[in-house]
C-alpha cells in the first residue's frame, strides 16, 4: 500500500511512494506506538477474504496538536466506505478508552476524499493548520460532547 504514490502522497514525509525499507521504517514506527502509548492505528482487513486493505486508528506523537484517527486504504478498497466504517470504529474506540475532549483528523486540503470522510464521521475544520511533514493541513475534529449526542 505505501508503496503506491497516489496513496502515499498525503501521508508520508516524502510524499511519494516508499521503498521497501522505507515501509519496514513506517511499519517499525507504528509499533512503537502502540509499544509507547499503549494505543496505535489498526489494520483493517476486508471480512470475507482477510485480505490487508488498509490501516485505520488513533496517533498521538508528542509533537501533533491533539489526538488523531488517521485512516489509509489501498488503492482496491477506496471508494466503498471502508474508511468512514473503520474511522468511526476507532473514534467510538477511542472516546470508549481515553479521556478525551476532542478528536482530530489531520488533512491535507487538496485531499477532497478524505474531507468527505471527515464530513460523514461529524468532524468540522477547526481553522487551525499543522504540518506533519511539507504542507500545511487542515485540522478536523469532533468534540466528545457532540459525539456522545450523536
Amino acid at each position: 500500500m505505501l508503496a503506491d504514490d497516489d496513496t502515499a502522497r498525503f501521508i508520508t514525509a516524502k510524499g511519494r511512494g516508499l521503498s521497501e525499507a522505507e515501509a519496514w521504517s513506517e511499519t517499525a514506527w507504528l509499533i512503537g506506538h502502540w509499544q509507547l502509548l499503549g494505543f496505535g492505528m489498526f489494520v483493517v482487513e476486508d471480512r470475507s477474504t482477510g485480505d490487508f486493505i488498509g490501516r485505520v486508528g488513533p496517533l498521538r506523537p508528542p509533537w501533533w496538536p491533539d489526538l488523531e484517527i488517521a485512516w489509509s486504504l489501498a488503492p482496491s478498497a477506496r471508494g466503498k466506505g471502508y474508511a468512514t466504517e473503520a474511522a468511526r470504529a476507532a473514534i467510538d474506540w477511542s472516546f470508549e478508552t481515553l479521556a478525551l475532549a476532542r478528536i482530530v483528523s489531520i488533512i491535507d486540503p487538496r485531499n477532497r476524499s478524505s474531507r468527505r470522510v471527515a464530513e460523514r464521521l461529524g468532524q468540522r475544520p477547526t481553522g487551525e493548520t499543522f504540518t506533519p511533514f511539507r504542507d500545511p493541513c487542515d485540522v478536523w475534529e469532533i468534540r466528545r460532547r457532540d459525539w456522545e449526542a450523536a
